[in-house]
């Protein structure tokens, strides 16, 4: 009887897992990625040609537009309106210099009624902690590969 009871139970609960897992469309999904990616990459061309237009040179440029990036997504991370642009974008919001100022300001700004020590300063690298630790060590790894391959004269 119990082994019956438990059969039961668990084809209910995978009936119930199936009414709630959300079903998506990949190929719409990649669309809408590609979308807003692409949308931030037209904001991003926009302002490198602005700022060549004043007559800035292209690294000048270059870094004017990082920074405006930058800017623009903590601003709307600050307004709400980034994370529903990720949400509906999906993987095309992570286009790395938008998502990485996003996945920092976020954090920051959602705990910070906890104060500025434990709050901010605690959560701040919440996210972006671990992909600047394994971007600082996978960078260390390959300079050693490539310091070891000038050793034994594979590069030159």
């Amino acid at each position: 009887m119990k082994e019956e009871e438990k059969q039961r139970q668990q084809q209910e609960y995978n009936e119930y897992v199936k009414q709630v897992t959300p079903t998506r469309n990949l190929a719409w999904a990649m669309c809408r990625a590609f979308i807003v990616g692409g949308i931030i990459c037209i904001v991003g061309q926009l302002i490198l040609n602005t700022a060549k237009g004043m007559g800035l040179d292209k690294d000048t440029a270059g870094s004017w537009c990082s920074l405006s990036l930058i800017f623009l997504s903590i601003l709307l991370t600050g307004l709400n309106i980034y994370p529903s642009f990720a949400k509906w974008g999906g993987a095309g919001a992570l286009v790395p210099i938008t998502g990485f100022a996003n996945s920092v300001a976020a954090p920051a700004i959602e705990f910070q009624k906890e104060g500025q020590v434990f709050g901010i300063g605690a959560k701040i690298f919440t996210i972006a902690g671990p992909v600047i630790l394994f971007g600082i060590f996978s960078s260390w790894v390959l300079g050693l590969i490539y310091w070891v391959g000038m050793q034994i004269g594979m590069f030159g």
